[in-house]
Formats: structure tokens, sequence, C-alpha cells
């Protein structure tokens, strides 16, 4: 059942590369009904390089997701793209809600820890338009290297059916 009643919710946004998971956390965390503060976290910034998408969910699963429902405060590292290493650590409060966003979020493994599970769902197309419009060059060598790994997460995972809403962008 989705909760936002919960004290310290934990959201959790799935969808392939430039399917929108970043502008709709954001939106999440700008327009929160209560006074506290919200945590976002995007896995984009713990995803171990190009070829990273299983290690970084796994990351946020265990640094993350399993310490913030144990009420315990979880420490995450940044994944450094320019310098190809681990960077700073960030502290997650346990007492605050989490929105965390990414694609490969959603797993058998990590959908219990999510109060609310969002899949977003996005034309081929325009996915491809809106991610090397925001990262350009940087991304574009490593379109089809991260697309095979979003449809090995799609059939082993099956997000889509893990989620509590599912959200459609042209």
């Amino acid at each position: 059942m989705a909760r936002l009643d919960a004290s310290n919710p934990v959201i959790m946004i799935d969808g392939r590369s430039g399917a929108g998971k970043t502008t709709l956390a954001r939106l999440i965390r700008m327009r929160w009904p209560r006074r506290e503060r919200v945590q976002e976290i995007a896995l984009d910034a713990m995803y171990p390089g190009w070829d990273g998408l299983d290690a970084g969910v796994d990351a946020a699963r265990e640094q993350v997701l399993v310490p913030h429902a144990r009420g315990l405060v979880g420490v995450w590292r940044r994944w450094d793209w320019e310098v190809g290493e681990h960077a700073e650590a960030h502290a997650v409060d346990p007492a605050l809600p989490l929105v965390i966003e990414g694609c490969g979020i959603l797993t058998p493994a990590t959908a219990r820890l999510g109060d609310i599970r969002v899949w977003v769902e996005a034309p081929a197309a325009a996915r491809k338009a809106r991610a090397l419009g925001r990262d350009g060059d940087a991304y574009r060598p490593h379109w089809e290297r991260w697309a095979r790994q979003e449809e090995r997460h799609l059939r082993r995972d099956a997000p889509e059916a893990l989620a509590t809403h599912v959200i459609a962008v042209p």
C-alpha cells in the first residue's frame, strides 16, 4: 500500500534514462506537504561508472535503504565520474523522508523498503533526446552500453510490476 503518512517515508522512482525521474524527484521534494526537510538521492551519484547500474543499486540498498528502514544513519559515497573513483561521504538521516531515484532502484530486494514506488515510462526517442540533451557528448558514447543494463534490469526485476504508481511522460 502506498503510504505518505509514515514519519519518514521512502519514495523510490525508477525508469529508464531520460524518462523524467530526476524532474519528478525534484518536484516531490519542492512540493513536500509537511515542514521537515526531504532528503533526495540520485543514483547517478552512486553508480560506479558506466557499467555500474547493479553495483549502484546494491550500494543504495545496503548503505541507504536498509539503515533508513532500521532507524539508523546511512552513509554513502558519491562517485566522481571525472576521476573514476569514490569521493566524499554523505549521511542519510533516518528520521527524515527520503526520495531516491535512478534506474534500477525498484527490485524485489528493494521494493519492500519503499513506501511509495514509482515507475516512470516514456517513449524511447523522447528519452534519448532528453538524456543526450542533458548530458551531451559525455553520455553519447555510452548510451547503448547503459541501455543494455537497463534492459537486463527490466527483464530480471520487472520494476513496473513492483511500482505502486506508474507515470507516463510524453
